[in-house]
């Protein structure tokens, strides 16, 4: 085992995900118990070294207001709710500054966005909490957005949130210090299966929607794959070799719907992502969850969920800062 040692410096934006950050230092402090020295510090950092409160509403106290690192330090920025008020002029040259300089950035949960606005992900392999998927997806057509629980392309690392934070900091444990110290920390945190980037973040569609027949899952899955252009009932049944009365019957079976009801849902809670957390248009919207027509999205949306897109925009969109 190498006797380096190892500096990282955690950005908490404000709502941060608590669980996120502490899953990712807790790995760090393991990691120094079990090799019975200490390998990894780290410090908080916050832009202006304000205090700074997470999604659950506690504080925490920052170490020291943005400055410049030292280039062997690892930066890990934190982020949660409403990721897009976090990305200031501040902050994002900040991150662009200590990137030019090169040093490791990372992004945890929904920090992603804030590497992507300052231009750190581009042409490189990224990752967000799957409910943050769409709306990645519209705004930066130059990221190679995968599902993964975490993705590591190069200097640049970003993960789903929640317990992905530890899948990231074992590997990177693993990378500086063996694999035998990993799994020592794995231990200690109960962590029985450590995920790979190769493993996506959401449960498989037949866990998921409680459902394990073959052919469900085979249409659900091309439904969720073709939300922009909508698949008629009578190709999907088709391809997994049914009739649309088969399909119709096995929709109403399992999940109580019909296969037009449940596709329905699903392009409108894409729609609904949409406009809380972009800046699209609402036509745009209707557009991008197939729908040819901004006066059926809006009636099929109030149908819904009770209540307009514009209004539904103007209560819970989110605006990025210019």
């Amino acid at each position: 085992m190498s006797d380096k040692q190892y500096h990282f410096v955690f950005v908490l934006l404000d709502n941060f995900s608590l669980l996120s950050f502490a899953s990712a230092i807790e790995c760090l402090r393991i990691a120094n118990r079990m090799a019975a020295r200490k390998i990894y510090s780290w410090e908080i950092q916050t832009e202006g070294g304000a205090n700074v409160s997470c999604s659950a509403g506690t504080t925490f106290a920052s170490d020291n207001a943005l400055g410049e690192l030292n280039r062997d330090d690892t930066v890990l920025i934190c982020g949660g709710l409403d990721v897009q008020k976090a990305c200031t002029k501040v902050m994002l040259n900040w991150i662009r500054r200590e990137a030019r300089r090169g040093l490791a950035i990372g992004g945890l949960c929904t920090a992603s966005h804030v590497l992507a606005t300052a231009g750190l992900l581009d042409g490189k392999r990224a990752t967000i909490h799957w409910e943050n998927h769409d709306s990645f997806a519209e705004e930066f057509e130059d990221v190679i957005l995968t599902k993964s629980v975490f993705t590591v392309d190069g200097q640049r690392m970003t993960t789903a949130g929640g317990t992905a934070s530890i899948d990231l900091m074992l590997k990177l444990i693993a990378d500086k210090n063996g694999e035998d110290l990993a799994n020592s920390v794995a231990d200690q945190l109960i962590y029985s299966s450590i995920r790979t980037d190769q493993d996506t973040q959401r449960l498989s569609v037949p866990t998921r929607i409680g459902v394990r027949h073959p052919k469900l899952s085979l249409v659900i899955q091309m439904m969720e794959r073709n939300i922009e252009e909508p698949i008629s009932p009578a190709v999907l049944a088709t391809e997994v070799g049914m009739s649309t009365r088969q399909l119709e019957r096995l929709f109403r079976r399992y999940l109580n719907r019909s296969p037009k009801r449940y596709y329905m849902e699903l392009r409108l809670q894409k729609a609904r992502n949409l406009l809380m957390q972009t800046d699209m248009s609402v036509i745009n919207v209707a557009l991008a969850c197939g729908f040819s027509s901004p006066s059926h999205f809006s009636k099929c949306y109030r149908a819904q969920y009770d209540t307009t897109p514009y209004r539904e925009r103007g209560s819970h969109g989110a605006r990025l800062p210019i």
